[in-house]
């Protein structure tokens, strides 16, 4: 888990920061700041992965800020500002949110922050979890609670243990969403977990009970996929 704080003199970009912080497991807020003087002496004693910083900020900017350390984390810029992106890309920002930060954004944000704390770190764990987006919500989903996935209209359906989740998504870029090395495609309108195939007959795959047709032109890519020739 990556340990991250948040400086921003305005409490309620504050409050968004710690909410959204607090729906995933990927970072832990240590500590947020309204004074970017005091985020700076505990960065000096501290070690911190990650910093969710505001640049409209009195005394010293955010971009001062970084500036000023001998070894800065992570940066992820947060401003209503859309001019100041330019110079904080050349301080090797992380990303660059504006205001108001949306939920799907700040997770793309937190995204790249742990794909470079992993590089970093020579960390190459599988993710166990993925987010995916339904509408105006965000749902974190934990691979192994995923059965399959189903073509719908100009919609695709998320079978899971529990639910469904319905998201406006192409067939094609299913594998966007989850890992190519954990599901499979079986027909053109269903992409199923591996791990959850109960049975495999000539022209369809059962998992939790369900019979999940098998097409013609992915028959002989599955069979081999799973060592069956």
């Amino acid at each position: 888990m990556i340990n991250c704080i948040a400086v921003d003199d305005e409490p309620k970009a504050l409050e968004v920061i710690e909410r959204y912080c607090q729906k995933t497991d990927q970072v832990c807020l240590k500590a947020t700041f309204r004074e970017p003087v005091k985020a700076m002496e505990y960065l000096n004693r501290e070690s911190i992965d990650l910093i969710f910083l505001d640049i409209n900020m009195p005394d010293i900017n955010g971009l001062q800020l970084i500036q000023t350390l001998k070894t800065a984390p992570m940066v992820v810029f947060t401003t209503a500002y859309s001019n100041y992106a330019v110079e904080s890309y050349s301080l090797n920002a992380i990303d660059y949110l504006l205001k108001p930060i949306l939920f799907d954004r700040f997770l793309t944000a937190v995204n790249k922050a742990v794909d470079m704390f992993s590089a970093k770190n020579g960390i190459t764990a599988k993710a166990d979890s993925v987010f995916i987006k339904s509408g105006p919500q965000t749902y974190q989903v934990k691979l192994n609670d995923i059965f399959y996935l189903e073509k719908d209209g100009n919609y695709i359906i998320v079978h899971l243990k529990d639910k469904q989740i319905l998201i406006r998504e192409n067939m094609n870029d299913v594998f966007d969403i989850v890992p190519p090395g954990e599901f499979i495609r079986v027909h053109k309108s269903f992409v199923v977990a591996i791990k959850h195939i109960s049975v495999i007959e000539n022209h369809q795959v059962i998992i939790n009970g369900e019979k999940i047709p098998i097409g013609s032109t992915f028959r002989e890519v599955l069979k081999e996929r799973l060592g069956l020739l």
